[in-house]
């Protein structure tokens, strides 16, 4: 891993969200590259929305919604029916357990939209069946929030939109996705041709194969939110190679196109967004798993969908209690508890000095590590000691304390020096300096995640031959 980011495992942090959508709403948990980038809020008024579902504590539910604005020649689309969102997901993240589950509600899903007040979005409704999508043109964020939140019952804590056409930048802001395409592609009306096998797809295709419907084998929605699903897991695997994070400009285009049309609400503050990239920082991509509402087809309709009542109740009532994520493996928490001996980060005072030649980058580095739990009192540059690799500096009787921030990172030398007392000296290097140690660890949950169908963020379950 490299950088500022690698610290709070930013793979990890990014998985709370949902293809190049989510990982935009997860990446600006780094409070300061939310200064940095600049996003935009919304007001949401979730005092209107009525009596509603118990918080539950440890769970953090994100509703992540992913809109395709038609520009170019489709932009009068908008102009008459409005935004709508093409992708809505409940990404449910709890910190307790260690496991993220995305939830994908099908935009074409007919359901009861509450009523919602005009507002600056949208005209108000009176309440009634729709599209769950339309909420969005009726009050915006606020009465999408509300609509979700009301049909689920699952508690929403926050909201994130992104333009669904900035997932093109995305994909090319970190060298395009490797995906296996079972059969060859032709959509003209996704602008889509791709060959049949493994291949790197660029942002265009990524794109073209997260809209396109006549690609799939059935010509549905459902089939396509497959699709996304698979390139999540894509993204997510990239990200987290370490390869994408390998320099810091490479890190600062890929977020930088990650939030260049990002909308949160204006509650999900920086303090929040850090606060949650440091309980996600030990989530395997193992443990973070996607899953699609039930539905049957629409009585009214055949080319909409309504959910099927019992096992969708089921699963959102599992989401919303944190039911659907299963303890970790007692095996596995021992063995972690093992490898992490010594004292705790809180226990370990530092300074950091920063001989990258890179400028901030000590203070996103200082900020990492108290995230992590170290005690950073300064950033700086070097003076009295200066060496081009990566150096912890310790005092007599301070080794334990060294090697449990050497743990912390990537790669370091460790070296006593005399002069020091209980306080450490990191000196990032300028020839070596990779960054945080991502961490993980395995986990379970697979049995209640099979009754949902739910497919992990891990790996690709198409193959290509």
């Amino acid at each position: 891993m490299s950088t500022a980011a690698a610290g709070m495992s930013l793979g990890k942090w990014a998985a709370c969200g949902m293809t190049g959508v989510v990982i935009a709403g997860s990446l600006a948990g780094y409070g300061f590259y939310q200064d940095v980038f600049g996003i935009d809020t919304a007001e949401i008024n979730t005092d209107g929305w009525g009596d509603r579902p118990t918080q539950v504590d440890g769970l953090h539910n994100i509703l992540l919604l992913g809109t395709d604005e038609r520009a170019g020649e489709d932009a009068s689309y908008n102009e008459l029916n409005g935004i709508r969102p093409d992708v809505l997901v409940i990404v449910s993240i709890d910190v307790d357990k260690g496991g993220v589950t995305m939830v994908n509600v099908p935009r074409d899903t007919m359901v009861e939209i509450p009523p919602c007040e005009a507002n600056d979005s949208g005209g108000g409704w009176s309440g009634g069946v729709d599209q769950i999508n339309h909420a969005m043109t009726y009050g915006g964020m606020d009465c999408q929030g509300n609509t979700v939140e009301t049909v689920t019952g699952i508690h929403l804590d926050h909201m994130v939109l992104i333009d669904f056409a900035g997932f093109e930048n995305i994909v090319d802001s970190i060298g395009g996705i490797e995906m296996c395409v079972p059969e060859p592609i032709d959509d003209p009306k996704a602008h889509l041709v791709l060959d049949a096998g493994l291949q790197k797809l660029n942002g265009e295709q990524a794109l073209g194969l997260a809209r396109s419907r006549d690609s799939t084998e059935s010509k549905s929605d459902l089939e396509r939110i497959e699709n996304q699903q698979r390139m999540i897991g894509a993204i997510l695997r990239e990200v987290t190679s370490g390869e994408i994070l390998s320099s810091p400009s490479t890190l600062y285009g890929f977020l930088d196109s990650v939030t260049d049309s990002l909308v949160t609400d204006e509650n999900l503050t920086n303090d929040k967004m850090t606060e949650l990239a440091v309980a996600m920082r030990e989530v395997d991509l193992g443990r973070m798993n996607m899953v699609t509402a039930p539905v049957v087809e629409y009585h009214a309709n055949n080319n909409k969908v309504a959910l099927d009542e019992a096992p969708a109740q089921d699963l959102f009532s599992s989401v919303a209690a944190g039911e659907l994520v299963e303890e970790p493996d007692a095996d596995d928490e021992e063995a972690t508890e093992e490898s992490n001996g010594g004292p705790a980060p809180s226990e370990v005072s530092l300074r950091v000095l920063n001989n990258t030649g890179i400028d901030g980058l000590g203070s996103q580095v200082e900020s990492l590590l108290a995230a992590e739990g170290f005690l950073v009192t300064e950033s700086t540059n070097p003076e009295l000691r200066a060496p081009d690799t990566t150096t912890i500096y310790h005092g007599p009787g301070q080794a334990e304390h060294a090697e449990v921030l050497a743990s912390a990172l990537s790669i370091a030398e460790l070296v006593e020096e005399p002069s020091l007392g209980e306080e450490l000296e990191l000196v990032m290097g300028g020839l070596d300096w990779d960054g945080l140690n991502s961490g993980g660890a395995e986990g379970g949950g697979e049995a209640s995640l099979e009754d949902v169908n739910a497919t992990s963020a891990a790996e690709d379950e198409v193959t290509c031959s």
